[in-house]
């Protein structure tokens, strides 16, 4: 609370007049991150809204990276948190998954994205050119005769142009939302 005072410009004591706590704080910067989330529409059919819903929680953490530990640690959910998670909850539910298949797939979703965001942003490059560069440094360093798969990769997936890890988001992303699409189709003709 000092140190967020001093960013302030103000007395830490003077931030106990609007939040109780460290806690408090920390669960009304969390309901403010749900409510920068897409909530998933109504309108779209239930992989539609998860993949756009997905799309929008991977942009949140990108934008605030430090979020990605605390987005699920909140004590007392403010409504912007409830809202959302009730939102896809739904979503999952109006598409047709059971309620234990609902939880499953929430979860499995979650896992994928709020890890891909997290693995994301500790790469050592931004974008596609960082990457060639890297890549150009570590092929020096790479024997094709000791890592065959690797050199390959570098060689003939990374340094062409076009290539940017973020687009390997959206490969994870359809193959998740297309398992989740079988395991509720398996469990409905079970």
């Amino acid at each position: 609370m000092r140190r967020l005072g001093e960013g302030l410009g103000v007395e830490a004591m003077s931030l106990y007049n609007h939040v109780s706590n460290k806690e408090d704080l920390l669960n009304g910067m969390i309901d403010t991150l749900y409510g920068e989330i897409e909530l998933p529409s109504h309108d779209d059919d239930w992989k539609t809204a998860l993949r756009k819903r997905s799309v929008s929680v991977r942009q949140v953490l990108l934008r605030h990276p430090w979020a990605n530990g605390l987005m699920d640690s909140a004590t007392s959910p403010g409504p912007g948190t409830l809202r959302h998670h009730d939102r896809v909850l739904g979503t999952f539910r109006n598409g047709g998954f059971s309620l234990a298949m609902t939880a499953h797939a929430f979860s499995a979703l979650d896992s994928y994205v709020y890890g891909y965001a997290k693995q994301e942003k500790a790469l050592p490059f931004d974008d596609g050119e960082q990457a060639a560069a890297m890549a150009h440094v570590m092929l020096a360093q790479l024997p094709a005769s000791e890592y065959p798969y690797l050199h390959e990769l570098m060689a003939k997936h990374v340094l062409p142009p076009g290539y940017n890890y973020a687009d390997e988001f959206s490969y994870g992303l359809d193959l998740v939302l297309d398992a989740l699409e079988r395991a509720r189709d398996a469990e409905g003709a079970g």
